[in-house]
């Protein structure tokens, strides 16, 4: 048979119970047993369970109710039906409704543990192609670090030194220098490459699903749970879990992140046992945790659990000699991606990209380089695919500079316009009257500007009216 698994039987005769629970535990298994479809009804939800040994035939009911409440509440545990000769048609229905197999009376003690062996195997394949078609979903994120500066050396040794421990890390460094690249690169070469990564963003999901995200859940604790779900730290279990923007955890999360870490076990919403974990925790913010402790909103305790140990990612403004070297990155991906064959950047553009400061670091850069591979028309990119905001003044008088290809001046001043727009919009949560106030121009203008350059959402604004 395979590795220990959680075994459910399900048999009104209480000598087969017994006896299937002695044979299943002397494989090493765990063994939960069920007098009938109620009792194993309230055992399935109360805990998580592997494989189910059903008999069809129950004095409260039949195998095909325990069916019926497995592929509700936990789809993937196969069933495996235990019938008379008799009833051997009512089986073969089982099978076509989703059990696995059947044995029939009386059986080969040995033929069912082949039987229960092959149904583990076909769940841990199935678990393991989950988690396989997961990472291969996130494969065109994943992005390796690139960097011949100082500042990325000092930060590739750190990586190198710290990736063969368990020790906590914590990656600190505005948004977009690439927090998730350093966590992936400590974990591919850990002992732990060959177990899951599993990143989570804590400012981008819900309070209220975070902690059910993070620890899983029971079915019936809370509306819509309506199954069993195992939470981010079970997935991650033997592996590394990626806590991203942590400072965005609320306080009550944090006790339950903190005892997690202390305890090594977690508890699901709604249950009430505690479950072992092995997960490393890399976390990263972009905020600076110290002052968050001082005022109070981040738990101290917490915060030292984290940071064990700290690598700072710098700004790409402080590392511009990488520029060129992300750049020909960027151009080679993009060129693939889009089917366009653009070979390089010429001179005067790539003069302008290493001179930009690049508020939004790498993956803003990134995305400057998408944007001008998607406008170019072969060959090199020049000044005429760069976007508005890194244009640069020529003279004190702000004159800019114009490349001798010449550009496009109606695109160049609606892409400005538009950017400038939309950051008023994302700075007043879209409320345009407001937006309006901060550009300058009013509220009738502003609705003009939107329809014409196709960006009015046509949502009313609560100050709309007017």
């Amino acid at each position: 048979m395979n590795d220990a698994a959680h075994i459910l039987v399900v048999d009104d005769e209480q000598s087969l119970r017994e006896f299937l629970e002695i044979f299943f535990r002397r494989a090493g298994h765990v063994v939960s047993t069920a007098a009938g479809v109620e009792q194993a009804r309230a055992l399935l939800e109360a805990d998580d369970v592997d494989v189910v040994v059903s008999d069809m035939q129950m004095a409260d009911g039949s195998g095909l109710d325990v069916l019926r409440h497995v592929q509700a509440s936990c789809p993937e545990t196969p069933v495996i039906m235990i019938t008379a000769f008799a009833t051997t048609d009512s089986a073969i229905a089982a099978m076509k409704d989703g059990a696995y197999d059947y044995i029939t009376k009386p059986f080969k003690v040995d033929e069912l543990g082949v039987v229960v062996g092959n149904a583990l195997e076909k769940r841990r394949l199935t678990s393991e192609n989950r988690r396989l078609r997961t990472e291969l979903r996130t494969q065109a994120r994943q992005r390796r670090i690139v960097g011949n500066s100082a500042e990325m050396q000092r930060v590739f040794e750190m990586i190198a030194q710290v990736a063969g421990t368990k020790t906590n890390v914590l990656v600190s460094g505005e948004s977009g220098t690439g927090k998730e690249l350093v966590a992936r690169a400590i974990h591919e070469q850990s002992g732990r490459a060959d177990a899951p990564f599993v990143a989570v963003n804590c400012g981008a999901i819900p309070e209220n699903l975070l902690e059910s995200e993070l620890f899983g859940h029971m079915k019936g604790a809370f509306t819509g749970a309506v199954q069993n779900k195992e939470g981010l730290f079970e997935t991650a279990d033997g592996g590394t879990l990626f806590l991203d923007e942590v400072g965005e955890l609320s306080q009550p999360l944090q006790v339950k992140l903190l005892r997690a870490i202390q305890e090594k076990t977690i508890r699901r919403v709604g249950g009430t046992s505690d479950r072992r974990v092995d997960a490393r925790i890399i976390s990263a913010t972009n905020r600076r945790l110290e002052e968050e402790v001082a005022a109070g909103r981040f738990r101290e305790d917490l915060y030292y659990r984290l940071n064990v140990i700290q690598i700072a990612l710098p700004p790409l403004r402080e590392r511009r000699g990488d520029v060129p070297l992300l750049v020909h990155r960027f151009l080679e991906r993009f060129s693939q991606e889009l089917g366009k064959e653009v070979g390089d950047v010429d001179a005067d553009a790539m003069e302008l990209l290493t001179e930009y400061a690049y508020p939004g670091n790498v993956r803003e850069l990134e995305n400057v380089i998408e944007r001008a591979v998607a406008l170019s028309r072969g060959g090199a990119i020049g000044l005429a695919e760069m976007p508005p905001t890194l244009l640069r003044p020529a003279d004190p008088e702000g004159a800019p500079s114009i490349p001798t290809a010449g550009v496009d001046l109606d695109r160049l001043i609606a892409d400005y316009e538009r950017s400038l727009i939309g950051e008023a919009l994302r700075m007043t949560g879209g409320v345009k009257k407001r937006a309006a106030r901060l550009l300058g121009v009013s509220f009738r203008s502003l609705r003009y500007r939107l329809d014409k350059l196709g960006m009015d959402t046509g949502r009313a604004d609560e100050d709309d009216a007017g």
